[in-house]
């Protein structure tokens, strides 16, 4: 569609706006809540084992659903999934602030995770319909680029002052403060555009696909709980990986499916796909582990640690508008991606050498930098390239699977490298001489540990991109965005 037929193209700076707030909250509130975990806990007396539930409960209805959330929108238009997604997304957020039991919490952070299903897609999807001119539109996904790299950092700081100052409650609250207005903007900015045939949703395929991701990421979870041994913990994945092949052999089959495997079978998007999950794995352990590095070896307060992380945030936001808008349509995203799944490598190879006795200025901060200018790199030419060329009508289900490989990603990554982590502080512990400093050494040991394995997982990523993605420039053609080989 040429971009003056877009009944939003006129208003689409304040639409930027709109989608850039709502994608901000969706993505920091996977770390504003996790530092409110321990005052929660003491609050509502809950356990050290049902802690867990408060971020699986999320994790798992929003993993589970993304799929469908973004078909919805392609079917019945993006403005209200979106306007939806944003009121339920606050509704739910007062009810867990207000909670005074743990199975409220519980229940508020699922319809969290439902109503983000279907705010997410909706958001990039009506970014990438939104924005067709290509010099914008580098633009528009370099700043939605840098918000999704640095959301969780600001997560963390945000958290760290809200729980402080005023009490945990306020990590749910916020979203009220954010989501209501960007509700009302939408109501009044964004113009409804539903598939004109309106054709039925595909049943066996959402049934399928739902029940496949929430199998998947239970299992990461439990594994991560319990063990990779566990009973539960194969059967969920055994029984994912049933269900999500039951899920592609449909796809083939139904006249309108839920997934079209054409969005999946075009090299450039496949390989974003695959880019955005596996630096999704690999990024976890930047967040988990050196957050608690810098909490209990560094003494870092909350609100020290937020601000520990904002020069990370600081080299994505540079990063990713000069990539956008200047390098990205010379040289399309693969030498990008590749060149951020290095340097991510390369950061996490600079933590490996941390030791009880490191400081922030000369092993955190350069690594940090690092990371960013890697971030910079892989995410705004990811999204770009994994909603260029598709359909206008299959865009919230491309949306939907960037969506979709970030949270199986960071599932991946935290039952996988907290596995490792734990298993090399015990072998580190047992195999030294008992002494006062030794928990302590153990745990740098096991977290230098898991940096390598998340060194490894950046590598492969760069493999996957250099071999996957062809070299193109994302260059849309009469207004159809459709990829241009490079010369």
């Amino acid at each position: 569609m040429p971009p003056h037929s877009d009944p939003n193209h006129s208003r689409r700076w304040l639409i930027l706006g709109i989608i850039a707030v709502a994608q901000l909250m969706v993505v920091l509130d996977a770390t504003i809540v996790n530092i409110a975990l321990p005052s929660a806990q003491q609050d509502l007396g809950f356990s050290n084992d049902a802690r867990q539930w408060i971020v699986t409960a999320y994790a798992l209805a929003f993993g589970s659903l993304l799929l469908l959330g973004g078909r919805l929108g392609d079917l019945f238009g993006r403005k209200w999934t979106f306007i939806g997604g944003l009121i339920g997304f606050s509704v739910a957020s007062a009810v867990g602030g207000a909670a005074d039991s743990f199975g409220v919490l519980v229940g508020a952070r699922a319809a969290q995770g439902v109503f983000g299903a279907l705010l997410a897609p909706s958001a990039l999807a009506l970014l990438a319909t939104t924005f067709t001119d290509p010099a914008e539109r580098g633009k528009a996904f370099g700043i939605f680029g840098a918000i999704a790299g640095t959301g969780a950092a600001i997560g963390l700081l945000l958290g760290g002052i809200l729980t402080e100052v005023l009490s945990w409650r306020w990590c749910l609250y916020v979203n009220l403060v954010i989501a209501l207005p960007a509700a009302i903007a939408a109501f009044r900015l964004l113009t409804n555009v539903a598939h004109p045939a309106r054709p039925r949703i595909d049943v066996p395929g959402a049934v399928l696909a739902t029940t496949g991701l929430f199998a998947l990421v239970y299992g990461f979870s439990n594994s991560e709980t319990h063990s990779w041994g566990h009973p539960v913990t194969i059967v969920m994945l055994v029984a994912a990986a049933l269900l999500l092949t039951g899920f592609f052999l449909v796809e083939r089959r139904v006249a309108h499916p839920l997934l079209p495997l054409r969005v999946l079978a075009d090299r450039t998007r496949g390989g974003a796909f695959a880019g955005i999950g596996i630096a999704g794995i690999a990024l976890f352990a930047l967040f988990l582990f050196l957050t608690y590095y810098m909490q209990t070896t560094l003494d870092f307060s909350p609100i020290q640690t937020g601000l520990g992380f904002l020069p990370m945030s600081a080299a994505i936001i540079v990063t990713a508008q000069l990539v956008s808008q200047r390098l990205l349509p010379k040289f399309g995203p693969r030498p990008h991606m590749f060149v951020g799944m290095l340097l991510g490598a390369s950061a996490m190879l600079i933590l490996t050498q941390l030791h009880t006795d490191s400081s922030y200025a000369t092993h955190v901060l350069p690594a940090l930098i690092l990371m960013g200018v890697g971030m910079g790199n892989i995410f705004p030419p990811a999204f770009q390239s994994a909603t260029f060329g598709v359909d206008r009508a299959d865009t919230g289900v491309a949306s939907a699977m960037v969506n979709t490989m970030q949270q199986v990603g960071g599932s991946v990554g935290t039952a996988l490298l907290s596995s490792i982590f734990a298993s090399a502080v015990t072998s580190y512990a047992n195999g030294h001489a008992k002494t006062p400093a030794l928990a302590e050494t153990a745990t740098v040991h096991g977290y230098t540990v898991a940096f390598w394995v998340a060194a490894g997982v950046f590598a492969l990523g760069a493999l996957v991109v250099g071999a996957v993605i062809p070299s193109i420039k994302l260059e849309p053609a009469h207004g159809v965005a459709e990829p241009v080989a490079a010369h």
